[in-house]
């Protein structure tokens, strides 16, 4: 206190502290900033009007302006069909799963298979696939595939002709190719797969296509139907078969008598679910599922981790989901992905209008001014095309938005961004361009040419009645578009909307033609 009072009223000095510190002057590498900005701090030499000496010329040049181009947005967004799998985007798989109405719901889901290449299937199945004519999987092929390889338990919500067969047998079939051979020993434990469907008929058709893809591998498919001789069904079941495919009724007929267990049985399928229980067969399915091991159910919690053995692995096709199917789904299936390919038919209310090539103007001109400030895509198949419609509109006092591969990158995106912001309520695309076209709300699609193909008409209409909303299209076809009435006509009976009689009774939309190969006109 003396001290601190001394030094208060002056008569003695505070003394500095002094902390001694030994300075450090030098950095590493690493820590050098400027080398990610400046060029000059690279270190390499210059010669002749700022080159790297030391490197060529010609290559730097190209560097140089594809920098420039970049800068000012000249680089042409690559649209997901245009890339590795390796370059695909949260935002292109978002687009890819829209373009073929593929909706999940459910955790830790793979992405779609785009192709069967990149399906991860074995090279048995993929030449099977090829032979039997499968040129790209289907929308429920794309999505289920990769979930089945994963073993989770999968519901799909998918309508007939929608190729869900295929989708369960792939998965099938890779996962029993990875068991050991049947033998007399193990067949006493019974099959390793098992199928079930409500009607011998369509467990017979399941049997054929399983067969036919397991045309390659060492597999025996057996169906358990009524109508054939129990015994000799039961002696091939004795004799060994990897795959079951039956029916509820005769499968608990056998698993009652003797004839059949299921003791090694860790992958089912319940194929069309709701009309199994429709019919009756709630029970028995049940049953059924209560002869499988318990032990090797997967954890319900997902966040378990799972060890590195065998868990049963339940698929369940089903169009509707009544109370008794989620009532199955609750207890026999764990932490499943449910699977919703979404029928267009549903969605997209399509009108066909058989027209004349010079109609087309006055068509479109009127359908625009129905449609009003509904944000609208037109399509048509060339550049020339394009233009040529933008200017009949603006002639007629309609302000439009124009995108095609002519248009430099940034009055592309001038003009996307008036549609996109409704500043203009039309937009007219190629396909090469259009296909990338990512608006929430486009209201109507009018096909202005018919493309080649139905593949393309699906696409391009499909731009609309996303997220769950409805949409509509209009199409001017005319008599050049012959090659493809056939399938038109087919895909607008399939997704009950009407055909214009001149299309109906045309020549051309009563036989398919095989046509040659021809490259898009399209840019």
């Amino acid at each position: 206190m003396k001290a601190l009072a001394a030094i208060q009223d002056g008569s003695k000095k505070a003394k500095r502290v002094i902390v001694k510190q030994r300075g450090k002057f030098d950095w590493e590498n690493t820590e050098d900033t400027s080398q990610d900005m400046i060029p000059i701090c690279h270190g390499q030499l210059l010669f002749g009007r700022g080159f790297y000496a030391g490197m060529d010329r010609r290559e730097q040049k190209k560097q140089s302006a594809k920098i420039d181009r970049e800068s000012k947005g000249q680089i042409e967004p690559k649209h997901w069909s245009e890339k590795e799998i390796h370059e695909m985007t949260s935002r292109d798989w978002r687009i890819f799963r829209e373009d073929y109405n593929i909706s999940y719901k459910g955790s830790r889901f793979p992405n779609p298979a785009r192709n069967w290449e990149e399906s991860g299937i074995c090279p048995e199945i993929l030449r099977a696939v090829q032979e039997a004519g499968y040129k790209k999987p289907t929308p429920i092929q794309m999505a289920s595939i990769p979930l089945g390889l994963q073993q989770r338990d999968v519901i799909g919500i998918a309508g007939t002709g929608s190729g869900k067969t295929a989708a369960f047998v792939i998965p099938m079939l890779m996962y029993v190719s990875r068991l050991p051979k049947m033998t007399l020993e193990r067949a006493i434990e019974g099959p390793y797969a098992l199928v079930m469907a409500p009607t011998t008929e369509l467990a017979q058709q399941i049997q054929e296509e399983t067969v036919k893809l397991a045309k390659y591998m060492d597999i025996n498919v057996l169906s358990l139907v009524a109508g054939e001789a129990i015994g000799g069904q039961s002696s091939k079941l004795l004799q060994g078969c990897e795959i079951v495919i039956a029916t509820p009724g005769r499968l608990l007929h056998c698993l009652e008598q003797g004839y059949a267990v299921l003791h090694q049985c860790n992958y089912v399928v319940l194929d069309e679910g709701d009309r199994m229980i429709a019919l009756g067969f709630e029970e028995q399915v049940i049953d059924a599922l209560e002869a499988m091991p318990s032990s090797n159910m997967k954890p319900e919690s997902e966040d378990v981790e799972l060890e590195d053995r065998i868990y049963r692995t339940t698929y369940m096709f089903s169009a509707t989901m009544p109370p008794a199917v989620e009532r199955l789904a609750k207890k026999y299936l764990r932490n499943p992905v449910v699977v919703t390919i979404e029928e267009m038919s549903k969605r997209i209310s399509q009108k066909v209008m058989m027209v004349d090539e010079e109609e087309k103007p006055k068509r479109l001109r009127r359908l625009l001014d129905e449609l009003g400030e509904m944000s609208t895509i037109v399509f048509v198949n060339t550049k020339k095309q394009a233009d040529k419609v933008s200017k009949q509109l603006h002639d007629m006092g309609i302000k439009v938005a124009t995108i095609h591969g002519g248009k430099t990158q940034q009055k592309r995106q001038t003009n996307f961004q008036d549609f996109r912001s409704k500043r203009r309520s039309c937009l007219i695309a190629t396909d090469v361009v259009g296909r990338g076209i990512d608006v929430p709300d486009v209201g109507h699609i009018v096909n202005y040419d018919m493309p080649s193909t139905v593949e393309m008409y699906i696409h391009r209409i499909g731009r609309t009645g996303r997220a769950g909303k409805s949409g509509a299209a209009t199409t001017f076809l005319t008599l050049n578009d012959s090659e493809v009435f056939y399938d038109l006509k087919q895909l607008l009976v399939r997704t009950k909307n009407p055909v214009p009689p001149e299309l109906a009774r045309h020549e051309a939309a009563k036989v398919k033609v095989a046509k040659a190969a021809t490259t898009s006109g399209a840019e």
